[in-house]
Order: structure tokens, then C-alpha cells, then sequence
């Protein structure tokens, strides 16, 4: 069982990982959606977030850029991390995340690296 987390603003994915207004939750099964669920954390900062995340259940996270440090944050805590994701509805996030489609912009990734 997956538990697959998108941060979403005005019903898309959010543009940073800590910047939403919620997270959609989906709850895979192989690959059926057993549960869909949004959640609000109690916390927006980073240190806060990840915790939350992990308390979730979650074991991966699906957003467009973060910041170079969280990276190893995501390392520690063990949740697999998708950047780079082009932004769109979280229902046509997930159905590629089923399909094997998911794809990140290099770009994106290339940015990211370039921090710091």
C-alpha cells in the first residue's frame, strides 16, 4: 500500500512543495485508488512539515520544485520524492503516477542542483 501526497493550490499542483493550501492524499493499492483525502497540516514550516508528512503515512511525495535542502530531509525521513512534475490536476497527476508516465522537467531538476 502506497500513500502518495500533492500539494494543490487552486486545484493544481502547488508551484513549491510547502506553499499549498492542502495535500491530496491518495491511497494506492498495486494500481487502484482506494482512498482519496485531503489534508491541511497544522504547519508550513519545512522542519514542521516533513514530521507531518511522515505522522501521514505518506511514502511519496508529488510536487513541481523544492528547495536543495529538503532533499536530504526526504532522504532521512525515507519518502520517495517526485520534482520537477509538470503542474496539472491531482487526478491526471496520479493517473500518470499509475500509468508510469510521471515525468520531471530537467530543467527543473537542473535548477534545483544549482542551488547553494
Amino acid at each position: 500500500m502506497k500513500r502518495v501526497a500533492i500539494p494543490v493550490v487552486s486545484g493544481k499542483l502547488s508551484k513549491y512543495f510547502a506553499q499549498c493550501n492542502h495535500y491530496e492524499i491518495f491511497e494506492i493499492d498495486g494500481l487502484d485508488i482506494k482512498r482519496d483525502e485531503i489534508r491541511v497540516p497544522s504547519a508550513k514550516e519545512i522542519d514542521m512539515l516533513l514530521p507531518w508528512v511522515s505522522s501521514q503515512s505518506i511514502t511519496d511525495v508529488i510536487t513541481y520544485k523544492v528547495d536543495k535542502r529538503i532533499l536530504e530531509l526526504f532522504t532521512n525521513y525515507k519518502i520517495n520524492l517526485y520534482v520537477g512534475i509538470k503542474i496539472d490536476s491531482p487526478r491526471e497527476i496520479i493517473q500518470d503516477y499509475l500509468n508510469g508516465t510521471l515525468k520531471s522537467d530537467k530543467n527543473i531538476i537542473a535548477e534545483i542542483m544549482t542551488q547553494y
